[in-house]
């Protein structure tokens, strides 16, 4: 089977990081966390050729979501997907943090949800998703394994050198201590992690050396 391609769009002003994964030679994709400048997604896109076939959410804070309403309206039957327990926070501004900024952010409603274990397919590719709690209480991450590659989605969990914010409503450090010691460090260490902010990372470089919850912080294995 052809190749996983995935190409990274930055969106302004928290540099938030929106993903678009397809197969090498096919014109469907999967878009993950459409942020607040869609008309960069919208370019790559036409730029490439490819047909949204489905868009992934891996929690609601605004910054991931700003874009959904944008791809909705340009591919209306492209599902939109989102953790069971982040699902309030699409149309709720308060609980998407976008109100504190004024913008008062609603996302169309979910299509879809997935919990822990579930495995959603679109575009020729399949998402393995585990909950990972503590930045956000419905936050999920996706994985895709592409033969030899295992592949992160990873949202706001974990950065390189650092973690995901847990001074939020319905965050909480230890959660998200565990979900990553658990959810993420339990995969390969040549595991490709591609963050909700900031440059790609590997499982292997944070355990080594993730300040927050890697070995400098006193994680054994």
């Amino acid at each position: 089977m052809a190749e996983i391609n995935f190409l990274r769009i930055v969106s302004i002003p928290f540099d938030e990081n929106t993903y678009v994964l397809y197969r090498e030679g096919l014109a469907s994709c999967v878009v993950v966390d459409p942020g607040l400048e869609p008309e960069k997604i919208v370019e790559v896109l036409q730029e490439r050729k490819l047909e949204v076939v489905a868009i992934l959410n891996t929690h609601g804070h605004s910054d991931h979501i700003a874009g959904n309403g944008t791809m909705k309206q340009l591919y209306p039957d492209a599902p939109l997907v989102i953790g069971y327990k982040d699902a309030e926070k699409l149309t709720d501004p308060e609980k998407n943090l976008s109100a504190p900024f004024g913008l008062a952010l609603i996302s169309p409603e979910e299509d879809e949800t997935v919990k822990g274990g579930d495995i959603y397919a679109a575009a020729e590719i399949e998402f393995e998703v585990r909950e990972t709690p503590g930045h956000s209480v419905g936050h999920v991450i996706f994985i895709v394994k592409d033969g030899s590659r295992t592949i992160v989605l990873g949202g706001d969990v974990l950065f390189r050198g650092s973690i995901g914010r847990t001074d939020f409503p319905d965050g909480s450090f230890a959660d998200l201590k565990r979900a990553i010691e658990e959810e993420i460090f339990t995969l390969p260490e040549d595991a490709i992690i591609l963050p909700g902010h900031g440059p790609a990372t590997t499982v292997g470089d944070e355990i080594e050396g993730n300040p927050f919850v890697g070995k400098p912080a006193g994680y054994q294995g």
